[in-house]
């Protein structure tokens, strides 16, 4: 399984993302080019501990979901979006892909990282597992891109 904090993967989804422009089309989904890379940012952000998104944990989610975020398993397309992840606004493509560039960026200079912050649902992740997931949901929305 890839991992965000390897250097590989790093420049691979830094190239894919450049191939997306505002007028790319999903393959599945609802979200516009400018909400995906809007969308993008939240996970990235509460890797960093930057995250203004409220979530409570709950155990049932928590046994269910956790491990599928780091699994081989590539995530289903269409899957629910919990609302507080929702991107359905009008956004400005330029503007949401260079901040999730920006995002990005300092979470590849933060990759040594060994001491996160819980993640507010799931709770702790080890380096690898941030890595993973965080890889394999970039991966996802640029896959619906068609990238």
């Amino acid at each position: 399984m890839k991992s965000f904090f390897e250097p590989d993967a790093y420049q691979e989804l830094q190239e894919r993302l450049e191939k997306i422009n505002p007028d790319s089309q999903p393959e599945w989904g609802k979200m516009n080019a400018a909400q995906m890379a809007n969308h993008c940012q939240a996970p990235v952000k509460i890797a960093l501990g930057k995250s203004d998104i409220s979530m409570k944990s709950n155990w049932l989610i928590k046994a269910l979901f956790k491990k599928m975020l780091y699994s081989p398993k590539p995530y289903r397309k269409n899957s629910p979006t919990p609302p507080q992840f929702r991107s359905t606004g009008d956004y400005d493509f330029n503007e949401e892909k260079a901040s999730l560039q920006k995002w990005m960026q300092e979470l590849w200079e933060d990759r040594d990282n060994e001491n996160r912050n819980p993640h507010p649902v799931f709770g702790n992740f080890t380096k690898d597992q941030w890595g993973i997931m965080q890889w394999k949901h970039l991966n996802h929305h640029f896959e619906q891109f068609g990238v």
